[in-house]
């Protein structure tokens, strides 16, 4: 099976993309846990949000989107259709509006989760990373310290799919032990994205591969699956590959004793540099 990876069509199974590794196995397990986010650089746990609530917050997102235009008219809300012309979108904020979105992202299931794997008192950014992607459109790889390197380098990333996402509609994909590449840790990875004017580092995965070596991994995902990961985690999207939105979140965790990043945190976070 040929999946589109960035710009990239890769067999999944052949020698450049692999399965995801789950660890539902050790959810229960903190000390399994942490061993194995140093391991792998990544913790996937399938079923982490209540299913229920995480439709209930998309349904609210996609009532959003409809009534700014951009679901066809002709099909089921639930669908997420794109309407025609219609292209992804950016909905990233405090999301005060998507009150379900944030009793996902915020509730006492996740924060519990997170004091825990830190072994003290946890904190999310209030600026959530909510996006609709449309057809054609992937995201390139890139480690996120680039964008949000001005706190402490211990803020974690969870991404979640609002929805079902097979291969075609474009999840996330990791590139194996790119938190160990030591080389790219100290020249990109030291970039600021408003200060030196760079994001992703490349749309080719195997540019990274062929360079620094590892092997690239994804799966399909589930409304509830988690994908968990820190800043030096090289990371990249699926390309979308049909009229659906591919709606996901991206939120941020770390210790309370932690310096945080000013521009995603506050009443009114400001987001990068204008």
């Amino acid at each position: 099976m040929l999946v589109k990876v960035g710009s990239r069509e890769l067999e999944m199974g052949g020698p450049h993309l692999t399965e995801l590794r789950s660890s539902n196995e050790i959810v229960h397990d903190v000390v399994a846990l942490r061993e194995r986010m140093e391991e792998d650089g990544y913790l996937l746990i399938r079923g982490f949000h209540d299913r229920a609530k995480v439709f209930h917050a998309r349904t609210s997102i996609l009532e959003k989107m409809g009534q700014m235009g951009k679901l066809d008219r002709d099909t089921l809300l639930e669908e997420g259709r794109m309407a025609d012309g219609s292209k992804s979108i950016f909905m990233g904020g405090t999301n005060e509006d998507l009150p379900a979105l944030l009793n996902v992202l915020n509730g006492d299931h996740i924060m519990r989760f997170f004091d825990e794997l830190l072994g003290e008192p946890s904190l999310t950014y209030h600026y959530k990373w909510l996006r609709a992607v449309g057809k054609g459109d992937f995201t390139g790889a890139h480690y996120d310290i680039v964008y949000m390197g001005r706190g402490t380098e211990k803020v974690y990333t969870v991404w979640s799919p609002l929805g079902d996402v097979s291969y075609e509609m474009g999840g996330l994909a990791i590139c194996l032990g790119s938190h160990r590449f030591e080389d790219l840790k100290q020249s990109y990875g030291t970039k600021d994205s408003d200060r030196d004017g760079i994001g992703h580092y490349t749309d080719d995965p195997l540019v990274i591969t062929e360079k620094f070596g590892g092997k690239w991994a994804t799966t399909t995902f589930e409304a509830g699956d988690v994908l968990i990961f820190g800043m030096y985690l090289l990371h990249c999207s699926l390309e979308n590959t049909t009229n659906q939105y591919r709606i996901s979140v991206d939120a941020r965790y770390q210790s309370v004793n932690e310096k945080v990043d000013e521009r995603w945190s506050g009443k009114k976070p400001r987001g990068h540099d204008k």
